[in-house]
């Protein structure tokens, strides 16, 4: 992961590293607790008759810009995945929630029937935790800090908050805000950060137990406590596209079963030669925990074991099937993710291969994902084969993970994290090529941010030459890039991934007036990698600081002395009117959406 000869330009992209206080007082808001607008029902939100249906209908604006757009739609996958409640455009019912920009970032709390309610989503706005921060204002929910009981749990600096800001601290009471019976949660996303209202950005709020002084105000998403409070506020629990998890902990393992094969996956916390523990815990709990191992070693060549899954009901459509595996056998030893979908034309199930894995990283646990795409009850099938080259050990499973959502495009493994955090000023991922649209883009990390900037992360998206150059429009017109740093809990509902999103905007210019998304080739530096290979790569834009040390410790954000980045670039276009000087070359449609009556959602 050595540096690449040759030098780009790194911008950070602008709002990201404001807060929601910081954007609204810039923006010259004044409101309640710093973003919540206060309705006709401010003393009576508690009520059953304030909650909203599950399905909540929406409207998006055409104040919000495409970027907005998506780190919306992409906020409702994550309500979906993780919770019981779903959205879905605007019908014509009697309320609904119109999401428009007006500088800030705020929303009322509850449904305040007053028919179109109104949620603004401004600049610099646009990060998933901040739009998850303001639905669940809508959808009912308080600031932690602003709980009845919140003194037992942090000091108020009184002397250290604005003096016209001093209000925003009061507690509500019970008969405004319920705790729902959950224990103050200093990681809720719902929680400000400790200078929040500070006099020259003074402390305000000190936790009382100081493990969570650098973490309140987290940006990386709902909490364990979020997700349980809004659960029982709504008094649901199925999540709307979460289907299975399996970590192999209990001996009934899930519910899997043995298929027809002549050797047999078993159900190990160690196997000599590796894995030494499972996964899921990396060996660091009292007490046994396991994972699925296929000894190759013991086998003969073309010998196969078989485990299915108990029988899933995914919803239609696309899925994302999530896993962990080590290998330590043959290098042509093979596993492949079978998925026999059941119907009343197949009462037997018919069969449907969707990857072979062979080869690649030994020693180590490698994340995979494979997108597979069922409309009926199935199950889900692992079959590992013994090839024929020497093993000294085997395949094994841990950690597996099914949902009804698209899987995101790539994986970036960064092994050996501590010392490149410690010691590395800069490393590059490998070139990716987006599979929906084919640009090739490359992620830059900064371990220490620019210019070693108090030790945080950033992380910087280019645009790089690529094979299908002459074939894609240039500038790249309205693609929106996600970049993930995976939270590995093995439950993915559980996981507080940290995300940054942007969209490549064919009129931004860069300082020198070329289009900072124009052909790399034409708008780009060459580079060489470590392996001696050449390309162009145009300037970066991304966060810094991405994500802070101290954040980056509070969860599993490293296992195994390892992280991993997730990455997508997926076309989002959008109208636009930029001018003669930029051939699009073709007609955008508005977004890439499907309007039903005035609600919009991806097509």
């Amino acid at each position: 992961m050595a540096k690449p000869i040759g030098e780009t330009v790194l911008h950070v992209d602008k709002g990201r590293n404001r807060n929601i206080l910081q954007i609204n007082k810039e923006a010259g808001k004044h409101l309640i607790e710093g973003d919540i607008k206060e309705g006709v029902l401010r003393n009576t939100i508690i009520g059953d008759e304030y909650r909203w249906p599950t399905t909540v209908p929406f409207y998006l604006d055409d104040s919000l810009d495409v970027n907005a757009k998506g780190v919306i739609l992409k906020t409702f996958d994550e309500f979906r995945l993780r919770t019981c409640i779903d959205f879905a455009p605007w019908e014509g019912e009697e309320n609904y929630i119109s999401v428009f920009n007006d500088d800030g970032c705020y929303s009322y709390v509850g449904n305040q029937h007053v028919g179109k309610q109104e949620l603004s989503i401004g600049w610099g706005c646009e990060l998933i935790a901040t739009v998850e921060h303001e639905f669940l204002h809508a959808l009912g929910f308080w600031h932690e800090q602003s709980r009845s009981d919140r003194d037992d749990y942090i000091d108020i600096i009184w002397r250290n908050i604005e003096p016209d800001n001093q209000y925003n601290f009061d507690r509500e009471n019970d008969t405004v805000s319920s705790a729902l019976g959950v224990p103050y949660d200093y990681m809720s996303v719902m929680h400000y950060e400790k200078t929040a209202f500070g006099l020259e950005n003074q402390i305000t709020m000190l936790p009382k137990n100081p493990h969570y002084v650098d973490v309140i105000g987290q940006d990386m998403g709902f909490s364990a406590s979020d997700l349980t409070k809004l659960s029982r506020l709504y008094k649901c629990t199925t999540s709307t596209t979460f289907v299975d998890s399996c970590s192999f902990d209990d001996d009934n393992i899930c519910g899997m079963i043995d298929g027809p094969g002549n050797k047999k996956w078993e159900w190990r916390d160690s196997v000599e030669g590796g894995p030494e523990s499972d996964f899921t815990t990396m060996g660091q709990r009292e007490g046994n925990s396991y994972f699925m191992h296929f000894n190759t070693a013991s086998a003969n060549p073309g010998d196969h074991a078989i485990l299915r899954s108990r029988m899933l009901y995914p919803k239609p459509g696309a899925q994302c099937l999530q896993f962990f595996l080590f290998n330590t056998g043959a290098a042509d030893d093979t596993l492949h993710i079978w998925v026999r979908e059941y119907d009343e034309t197949n009462p037997k199930g018919k069969l449907q291969h969707f990857k072979t894995i062979s080869g690649g990283e030994t020693g180590v646990w490698n994340l995979y994902q494979v997108n597979i795409n069922v409309v009926n009850k199935a199950r889900v099938i692992f079959e590992g084969v013994r090839g024929k080259q020497p093993s000294s050990g085997g395949l094994s499973l841990d950690d597996i993970n099914l949902s009804s959502t698209k899987c995101p495009h790539h994986i970036w493994p960064i092994r050996n994290i501590t010392n490149i955090l410690e010691n590395t000023g800069e490393i590059n991922s490998p070139r990716f090529l987006s599979p929906t649209t084919g640009y090739s883009f490359q992620i830059t990390l900064q371990p220490n941010g620019l210019d070693d900037e108090l030790g945080d992360m950033g992380v910087f998206f280019h645009l790089t030459s690529g094979p299908n150059d002459h074939n894609l429009n240039w500038p790249c017109p309205w693609h929106q890039v996600t970049m993930t740093l995976m939270d590995q809990q093995p439950d993915i509902r559980q996981q507080m991934n940290q995300h940054h999103m942007l969209t490549t905007d064919p009129t931004l210019k860069s300082d020198d007036g070329t289009y900072m998304w124009g052909n790399p080739r034409s708008v780009g530096e060459k580079v060489t990698d470590p392996d001696g290979s050449s390309f162009y790569r145009g300037e970066g834009l991304g966060a810094s600081p991405f994500i802070t040390r101290t954040r980056l410790k509070s969860r599993d954000f490293i296992k195994g002395d390892t992280a991993f980045f997730l990455f997508s670039l997926e076309d989002r276009p959008q109208e636009v009117t930029s001018g003669d000087e930029i051939d699009l070359r073709a007609e955008e449609p508005q977004f890439g959406v499907s309007c039903i009556a005035r609600g919009c959602h991806l097509a």
